[in-house]
């Protein structure tokens, strides 16, 4: 949500932020409903004032024996109208924030400017692209050779776009989530939650996905919604609130399920576990105080790469332009791990986290504040999220990487203690 004071003092820079997003001037269509909004609200209060006034002059021309026909008549008059100002500016109210609710965050002025990933700037790359073998297997070859990853027997159960693991590499997905909790618990400081998978309409409104992205979403038959990532619950945990100033930052993180129709990546990534309708995520939320928000992505940032420079696995971390950015950050970073086993074997980097600085964007809708130190001022926080990371796709980058001649698997060292000592998986495993 944006702020409409900033749009009616500058309305051209607003319209100029909106420009780098791709959309026309909206300032004009959004004043001119503002403006509107604002009348009836003026019109109501001297209404309301005068209405007072009239309400007191009914009893002292009665006490005096007078004729208060005529002021009754006009209380009646104003009630009236003010029935109708009512519901003129709680309409107004509603289209105001209809429209305001559907333009995305704006973008920091170090973001690049460009339509689409292909213009995503490169600020780092750690550890080697290499290639074990001339063409790599993927992991839908090694997964199957090894007898524990099975689509048919998925897609027999759900359809297209889930799987199914077992024996090891079961065990292997629930060591890396464990491994990545104990990480961000143990040394960067976040709180372990353990949120519901189901939010309402309030949640994913506060986060950004409603109303725009509902077709990417699983609704229940109830008033509910799958989660499609943990930022939902844990970011919400600050809705509605007021945060004393000492209070700031909070950090959390879950390990949860995360579900997706996926409606706008029909056609893409359809082998193997890369996209998927039910997936799981270690999240990373930080509710920070505005001047320490920027600091906090940097930290967070870092946090998912940690994750990988343990496990030995090879990334790059790229800034994301403003054409693909998402509909509620102000800047993202996005960590791509190297997948040798893509493209054909040739190898490629895929995301594996995103960690978005939302500043107050979010806060606004959800209405989370907090007070200053020593005053009763409150101001809205600043929210940050991040993936530390997509486990099934940090499975993947561990069987690509790790994948050796003979068809096993071995099992990075940081995980063997997660693992039962274990240091090979393979079929007869």
């Amino acid at each position: 949500m944006h702020d409409i004071r900033w749009i009616r003092e500058d309305g051209a820079a607003f319209d100029k932020a909106m420009a780098r997003r791709g959309f026309e001037p909206q300032a004009g269509a959004i004043l001119e409903i503002d403006q509107k909004w604002r009348d009836a609200t003026t019109e109501l209060q001297t209404l309301q004032q005068r209405r007072n006034e009239a309400s007191k002059e009914i009893g002292k021309v009665k006490g005096q024996g007078g004729d208060a026909d005529a002021l009754i008549k006009e209380v009646a008059d104003i009630k009236a109208r003010m029935q109708q100002l009512e519901d003129e500016e709680r309409a107004l109210s509603e289209q105001l924030d209809g429209a305001l609710s559907a333009l995305p965050n704006i973008m920091a002025d170090d973001v690049p400017d460009g339509p689409d990933e292909s213009a995503n700037v490169e600020i780092r790359k750690v550890g080697e692209a290499t290639q074990k073998n001339a063409a790599s297997p993927d992991h839908v070859a090694i997964g199957e050779s090894l007898g524990m990853m099975d689509f048919e027997a998925a897609a027999k159960l759900s359809g297209a776009r889930f799987t199914l693991l077992k024996g090891q590499l079961s065990r292997l997905e629930r060591a890396l989530a464990n491994f990545m909790l104990d990480i961000h618990t143990g040394e960067f400081g976040y709180t372990e939650v353990s949120p519901p998978y189901m939010v309402r309409d309030a949640a994913l409104y506060g986060t950004g996905q409603l109303p725009k992205f509902g077709d990417d979403l699983f609704k229940t038959t109830g008033d509910h919604w799958l989660i499609p990532t943990a930022e939902v619950p844990l970011t919400n945990i600050a809705a509605g609130e007021i945060l004393a100033e000492e209070e700031l930052p909070l950090r959390f993180t879950a390990y949860t399920p995360c579900f997706r129709s996926e409606a706008g990546s029909a056609g893409r990534d359809t082998r193997g576990m890369i996209r998927l309708h039910q997936f799981s995520k270690v999240e990373l939320v930080s509710v920070t105080h505005p001047d320490k928000s920027e600091e906090e992505h940097e930290r967070m940032t870092n946090c998912a790469e940690e994750v990988l420079k343990r496990l030995g696995l090879s990334y790059r971390v790229v800034t994301l332009c403003s054409g693909d950015t998402g509909f509620g950050a102000r800047k993202t970073y996005d960590i791509e791990v190297w997948l040798p086993g893509q493209d054909d074997g040739k190898g490629m980097y895929r995301e594996i986290s995103s960690c978005s600085n939302c500043w107050d964007f979010q806060a606004r809708r959800m209405k989370a504040r907090y007070r200053e130190a020593g005053g009763k001022k409150t101001a809205f926080v600043h929210t940050l999220n991040g993936s530390a990371l997509a486990v099934g796709r940090t499975l993947i980058a561990v069987l690509e990487n790790y994948a050796e001649e003979d068809g096993s698997v071995s099992v990075p060292e940081a995980l063997q203690p997660y693992m039962g000592g274990l240091t090979r998986i393979s079929a007869a495993g």
